[in-house]
């Protein structure tokens, strides 16, 4: 079974903000497309909205006056449910209420032909338990699109306990002629994306809570050092803290409240408060008109130590830093003897390292501060550094020096244990490897699906390549050993990975 044919009647069923995206992209694709909304009036005035934005794709070349005018006389407003029966595809994009969603599905059973593929776009919602109600569930499939639909490529394929495998090829298959760039993924919480991005959020927040740095600063470092696009902080404030929230509760409570899913109290409270994030005026960051946007903390410049130490063989991660050292014309001498994890050695006697999920002041040798992972050392921005308890002034500005020599900002945040991206990408990491693990999704599919989905500058499962899944389950075991509630304890799935690493070497 092959993507319905171009000529087909595509029929979508909730004309919000999604509905008409997804109206719209069946609709350039070429097939004939019918609007049905349950307001009276809503499918006529989304028809005039979808008109709307094929003019100013004209406006921007994008789309002839001649393909507009075609697709505007494919589009009709369907004033009932039963002028949907000729539909080979019906898309629901209505309210993620589960008891609403059955209901409409099994009135459209009894509207269109027993081929015709139903699916919904729920993003918080069981597939299986939306087919449940129906007499033939085997014909519904989850089609999760990304807002704006027109613009985002990914498309979540989902197939449901139910779902025949001729339908969910048949859609994925759709939605690839569509040019939409489909992944397919089993009826799970979340899904790939919502699921496996629940640490991008997660640990920014707890960072806060902690009090470990401020949201201008960990959005700073995951933006500059981690390459992420945005941060958590001013992510959650465009998406709003109460959408943000309720995708996380719903997990949470999927997974009958396993901590890894445990939603942020300091989220809830802003939620509580009414501070939405920018459509509100306030949430993370004060929105309102004239409001100064924080900065982040970024230390003044410092003096560069002349000659630093490395000991051992320095992280696969962070190899790259040697080089910058060197270039920067910074002497780098190479201390004698072989060294587990290789560290740097200050003039003052400091040990600089790669964070491995410990505080710095319980390393169990020397005074250390760690520094955090990067996406690219060379040409990142800016560098946590996370001092130990014991480390003077003095070995804090040699630490900001070196880094400022090599190109980088510094901001010195609070010893927090794997400190921001590093723990953060851990986490990532080790959310997929369990993805995959349990059959949600193949190692493919999540990579493409994060970098799609959430824009993330590289796929979990690659950074975990990158890293080493034995240095990620490390640092798990370190966070878990920190906080020993569950939320930290590194999935099977890795720890078989990080075991076949280890016994190659």
């Amino acid at each position: 079974m092959t993507a319905i044919e171009p000529n087909a009647t595509v029929a979508v069923v909730g004309t919000g903000t999604m509905g008409q995206g997804i109206a719209q992209v069946a609709l350039v694709a070429g097939h004939g497309v019918r609007l049905y909304d349950a307001a009276e009036g809503r499918a006529v005035e989304a028809a005039r909205t979808i008109g709307a934005r094929l003019d100013r794709l004209v406006e921007k070349g994008r789309l002839t006056a001649a393909g507009r005018d075609a697709a505007l006389a494919r589009l009709h407003p369907a004033a009932r449910l039963g002028d949907l029966a000729d539909s080979a595809l019906v898309i629901e994009a209505i309210l993620e209420q589960l008891p609403v969603k059955q209901k409409l599905f099994a009135e459209l059973e009894s509207v269109v032909p027993d081929d015709c593929l139903l699916a919904t776009n729920t993003s918080s919602l069981s597939v299986t338990a939306v087919a449940g109600a129906l007499r033939l569930p085997g014909r519904l499939v989850g089609l999760h699109f990304f807002n704006p639909a027109p613009l985002l490529p990914l498309v979540e394929v989902v197939r449901g306990f139910a779902t025949d495998e001729a339908v969910a090829e048949r859609a994925y298959d759709t939605v690839a002629a569509w040019g939409k760039k489909p992944v397919r993924c089993a009826d799970a919480p979340g899904f790939i994306v919502n699921r496996v991005a629940r640490p991008f959020y997660a640990e920014a927040f707890r960072l806060h809570e902690e009090r470990a740095a401020d949201p201008a600063t960990i959005d700073a470092v995951l933006r500059e050092c981690g390459g992420f696009p945005m941060g958590p902080f001013e992510l959650t404030d465009l998406i709003g803290q109460d959408v943000n929230e309720t995708v996380t509760r719903s997990v949470h409570e999927a997974f009958f409240h396993d901590p890894k899913f445990r939603p942020s109290l300091a989220q809830r409270r802003l939620v509580e408060a009414g501070r939405l994030g920018r459509k509100s005026g306030r949430g993370w960051y004060d929105h309102t008109a004239g409001a100064e946007r924080p900065r982040p903390r970024t230390e003044e410049p410092c003096d560069a130590p002349a000659e630093v130490t490395v000991h051992g063989r320095l992280p696969r991660a962070c190899a790259v830093v040697a080089e910058l050292i060197r270039e920067a014309g910074i002497t780098l001498t190479e201390a004698p003897g072989p060294e587990a994890e290789g560290y740097l050695v200050l003039p003052g006697g400091a040990e600089l390292s790669l964070t491995q999920g410990r505080p710095a002041t319980t390393e169990p040798t020397g005074t250390r501060i760690h520094f955090d992972l990067a996406l690219d050392y060379r040409t990142c921005a800016r560098v946590a550094l996370a001092p130990s308890a014991t480390a003077s002034p003095a070995d804090v500005r040699a630490a900001t020096g070196l880094f400022q020599a090599l190109g980088k900002q510094v901001s010195v945040i609070g010893d927090a244990p794997g400190m921001i991206v590093a723990r953060t990408v851990a986490m990532l990491v080790d959310f997929a490897e369990d993805a995959v693990g349990r059959g949600v999704a193949g190692p493919e599919d999540v990579d493409t699906a994060m970098c799609l989905g959430v824009n993330h500058p590289r796929g979990p499962l690659e950074w975990g390549r990158v890293l080493g899944p034995a240095r990620v389950s490390r640092m798990l075991r370190n966070l878990h050993s920190e906080y020993p509630d569950g939320r930290y304890a590194p999935s099977q799935p890795l720890l078989r990975r990080a075991a076949v690493e280890e016994s190659l070497l």
